[in-house]
């Protein structure tokens, strides 16, 4: 069809990034549903990629079906009744099932398009959880669809996308079918084929991802992805080493007598890991390029004195410096371990958060814009435009994969002119291959040692049959004034899983202990009252805490005594030994014991290896082999940073990672800002992994 005399026609390139309902206007009455999933344009659409597949290309006979997989059938149906809900009780839809070799039959709660949809007399194919009810199988609330037509839902590998409440997985399907089958004629690979070898290229990558024909094509489909992704961190990071290295930074030199003077001003002695580290940030600081190191230990390996001296360093040379962490109640902490420090360096320091009164604030502000306080200890709030340093120099960042990356540039801007020195600390311990993958632009110290007197925990694997045993010994140990964590893999209750839930297990604790102050927290609570409901067990105002994994950092509990992690085979190696390091912290006998009933035999031998290692870089280098690919077709592994395609558990994925390292680093040192590459900064702008503020990492 021609288009009219004067009209501008857009360009492929240009089409994939107009309003989705003008671009595809079959999708137009759907437009709004994708809107609420975060799709604006074609792009977008054909970048809202699955995060898991089911496998229903199998078709079995109903005589062959077993109990609790996920399965296909043609079947007749030979029945089809619909029985009124009452009370708590839904409505029922239920249909008999035959074939030649048996019968079945399927359940749905509560959905009455589904007798609209199903006579009986037809034949069809459905896909879905089998259980078992007496002898006979039972679909539970399965798709379905005419047999011998194509479908998207059934009889294939159905590819299954995060969705926000009202929309559905058959909704989503049909609305990026469409798309796809208008929009990816206008994709254009931004890799040659000897930038890309042995991958697909990038539309049957994309179309494969979405609607695999065969499963076969799953996984060169999600490796060309995750090359991509990879491809462009990487670009990000050698841009930014290009841009960095013409910034100049405070040089801030440390004679040999003023290190012994530092050290020898600790309370303590430090460990030899420290120590090192120590001298490689004082190197840094010795220099005009600006430091950017990142230094891990584990929980209680004394990275804060690391940090006091760093400080202190660069406050005795006639500059300030600041400590940014990502909670209120983790800088609170880092304020009362670390101020004791710097006085001790002859440094003085200040808490600063958004809750203090607006006069002391202000107050803050001034002293800091004159420089009478040396170093301050806060929240996002020390990057507030009040805050204005006289001579910033050095920067500390918490748990820095916490932060924006618009907050980490707003606090080293901070510098006014020259760039402030960075250290970030992190806690988890990561192991090589991911650290030159995440962290390629940084240099790393790591801390292993643990300062001496730290109390060893103890780690029991038990099953849900020794829970009341469990519960009686979190009595016994609050009757001694000692507090416990319990922590869960959920905040709600889920109809797709039996794993505990944080809701549910407060409730079900305060029940069966109510003599027993039970708090908790969980990432769906507003953050106020989460660091309401920390600080109240850090006070030894509760005597449980219940929670999700937001306690894996930020709370420091020397009373705590106690970890016990439900469900304990559904969390990383590295999040179980984190969890463990909340216990442990102060001068009673501590206990992790780790609840699961699953008889996997890998699973189980992950939780031997929390059980039998006290080295948090031992057990993620093992959860790193052990993890492996993992199940293409099933839950896939995350990152680090959250990547959406890439997993650095699978060594295909961390030989890709390998590869688009060397291919970013030529590409930009061809061409610094992509200028002749226009396809690649779109390739970096749609796949740069994005951190939880929404920036591109």
């Amino acid at each position: 069809m021609k288009a009219a005399p004067g009209a501008a026609v857009a360009a492929p390139i240009e089409r994939l990034d107009l309003p989705i309902a003008r671009a595809v206007p079959e999708v137009a009455r759907g437009a709004a549903t994708l809107r609420r999933l975060g799709v604006y344009t074609p792009r977008q659409a054909l970048f809202y990629l699955p995060f898991r597949y089911d496998d229903y290309s199998d078709l079995r006979p109903l005589g062959d079906l077993v109990a609790d997989e996920k399965q296909s059938a043609r079947v007749r149906v030979t029945d089809v009744k619909v029985e009124p809900g009452f009370g708590r009780r839904p409505q029922r839809v239920i249909a008999q099932l035959a074939d030649d070799t048996g019968s079945a039959e399927a359940i749905w709660f509560g959905r009455r398009f589904v007798e609209r949809r199903l006579h009986a007399g037809e034949e069809v194919v459905l896909s879905g959880k089998v259980a078992m009810r007496g002898w006979r199988p039972q679909f539970v609330s399965p798709d379905f669809s005419p047999a011998g037509a194509a479908s998207l839902h059934t009889g294939r590998i159905v590819p299954i996308y995060r969705l926000v409440g009202g929309i559905t997985q058959r909704r989503v399907r049909e609305l990026l079918a469409r798309v796809l089958g208008r929009s990816l004629r206008d994709v254009r690979d931004p890799l040659a084929p000897e930038e890309r070898p042995g991958l697909p290229d990038l539309p049957a990558a994309l179309k494969a991802a979405h609607f695999p024909d065969d499963p076969g094509e799953v996984r060169p489909a999600l490796d060309r992805l995750a090359h991509d992704e990879l491809l462009a961190l990487q670009l990000v990071l050698a841009q930014a080493r290009v841009a960095r290295s013409g910034q100049r930074a405070p040089r801030i030199a440390v004679s040999a007598g003023e290190l012994e003077t530092l050290e020898g001003a600790l309370p303590f002695t430090l460990t030899d890991d420290q120590r090192v580290a120590i001298r490689e940030v004082l190197a840094d600081l010795d220099g005009e390029l600006p430091m950017r190191r990142l230094l891990q230990g584990d929980v209680g390996s004394g990275k804060t004195a690391v940090a006091a001296v760093a400080l202190a360093a660069a406050c005795r040379a006639g500059w300030q410096g600041v400590l940014m962490a990502p909670t209120e109640i983790l800088a609170r902490q880092h304020y009362l371990g670390l101020a004791p420090l710097l006085e001790a360096l002859g440094v003085r320091g200040e808490f600063l958060s958004g809750s203090l009164s607006a006069a002391r604030k202000r107050a803050i502000h001034a002293a800091i814009g004159e420089g009478e306080i040396e170093v301050v200890i806060g929240t996002h709030a020390v990057i507030s435009r009040g805050v204005v340093f006289r001579r910033l120099g050095v920067a500390v960042v918490d748990e820095q994969h916490r932060f924006g990356v618009s907050q980490r540039a707003a606090l080293q801007a901070k510098g006014e002119g020259l760039e402030p020195h960075l250290l970030a600390l992190t806690a988890t311990p990561i192991p090589r291959t991911l650290a030159l993958t995440f962290y390629g632009d940084l240099s790393i110290s790591t801390i292993r040692q643990m300062p001496p007197g730290r109390q060893p925990v103890r780690t029991e694997i038990r099953d849900r049959g020794a829970l009341e045993r469990i519960q009686d010994f979190i009595a016994d140990e609050a009757a001694a004034g000692r507090q416990s964590f319990v922590v869960v893999p959920l905040v709600l209750e889920s109809e797709m899983t039996d794993a505990a839930s944080a809701e549910a297990e407060a409730t079900r604790l305060s029940g069966a202990l109510p003599q027993l102050r039970v708090g908790l927290v969980h990432g769906q609570q507003r953050s106020e009252l989460r660091d309401a409901m920390m600080a109240r067990f850090a006070a030894a105002e509760l005597d449980v805490l219940v929670a999700t994994t937001v306690v894996e950092v930020g709370i420091d509990v020397p009373n705590a005594s106690v970890m016990l992690i439900e469900d304990a085979e559904r969390f990383g190696l590295a999040q179980l030994h984190q969890l463990r390091g909340r216990v442990g912290r102060g001068p009673h006998r501590s206990f992790c014991i780790l609840l699961s009933d699953a008889d996997d035999p890998v699973a189980r031998r992950r939780l031997e290896v929390v059980k039998g290692s006290t080295d948090g870089f031992a057990i993620a280098e093992e959860d790193l082999a052990l993890r492996g690919a993992g199940n293409l077709l099933g839950t896939r592994q995350s990152g680090l940073p959250p990547l959406r395609v890439a997993t650095l558990f699978d060594p295909r994925h961390l030989e890709l990672a390998g590869q688009a390292r060397e291919l970013a680093q030529r590409l930009v040192a061809e061409d610094p800002g992509l200028t002749r590459r226009p396809d690649l900064i779109r390739l970096r702008d749609d796949f740069a992994p994005r951190d939880e503020e929404g920036d591109a990492a």
